[in-house]
């Protein structure tokens, strides 16, 4: 495995209230409601012989309140990628909320980068980095046990009810793929947001494009870009995924 990753990254303070509607069972949000969107783009990954993809992720920090204590993390309740296998594996083997989006390589102009997710020609997400200039290593963030996605595997034949329903755990696993391996960060001002779609656009996804469309952006807090690598298992170690109660 000889991965390389660009990240560009840019957060934003939201409503806490909004927010909280995103939220699964017995979770609380942890600290200031920040919604921070990455879009990664990962190359010569192993497990797929050298190729690569493409991925949009939306995280925030919440608490889960378990049966044998509170746990505290990164929670992506949506992630979109550009290639089925990874979709599907992570999905089925990690318990991670995937979906299908045309992800293209980033625009670069200058010391600003301009990225953007579509779903068959229809551009639902935007971001774009500037002002970017070479920042030392990000700063400690606070100490949290791991990261967090919501599982939930509809029951064949009955709509709405679940085969499993559960929160996907990472121990220890706060950053993206590369993130342990950072080479190169520039830091500067971000924006993104979300297009509303309706059903015409994008008939499967509307409803999760337009919850996050509608999120009051309320302060941009800045974007980054950094440049990584990593060896051994993608993402530090995410096949440590687990149920927790």
């Amino acid at each position: 495995d000889n991965m390389t990753v660009v990240t560009v990254s840019a957060s934003a303070l939201t409503d806490a209230a909004a927010l909280g509607e995103l939220l699964p069972p017995r979770c609380r949000l942890h600290g200031d409601p920040v919604l921070t969107v990455s879009i990664a783009y990962l190359r010569n990954i192993g497990w797929l012989a050298g190729r690569g993809y493409n991925i949009v992720s939306v995280d925030f920090l919440i608490v889960f309140d378990g049966e044998d204590g509170p746990l505290t993390g990164k929670f992506t309740p949506v992630l979109w990628e550009n290639l089925a296998d990874p979709i599907v594996t992570g999905r089925e083997e990690l318990g991670f909320s995937k979906l299908y989006a045309q992800i293209p390589e980033p625009i670069i102009l200058g010391n600003a980068y301009r990225a953007s997710a579509s779903w068959e020609g229809f551009r639902f997400f935007e971001l774009e980095a500037s002002d970017l200039a070479e920042a030392p290593p990000k700063t400690a963030a606070p100490a949290l046990d791991g990261a967090f996605h919501y599982r939930f595997v509809p029951r064949v034949g009955a709509q709405g009810e679940a085969d499993a329903e559960y929160m996907a755990f990472i121990p220890g696993a706060n950053g993206g793929p590369g993130a342990n391996g950072v080479t190169q960060r520039l830091a500067g001002n971000g924006v993104f947001r979300f297009l509303p779609a309706r059903w015409e656009d994008v008939p499967l996804q509307y409803p999760i494009i337009n919850a996050l469309a509608d999120l009051p952006l309320r302060e941009f807090r800045g974007a980054s870009v950094a440049l990584s690598t990593a060896t051994g298992s993608i993402g530090g170690g995410l096949g440590g995924a687990r149920p927790v109660k």
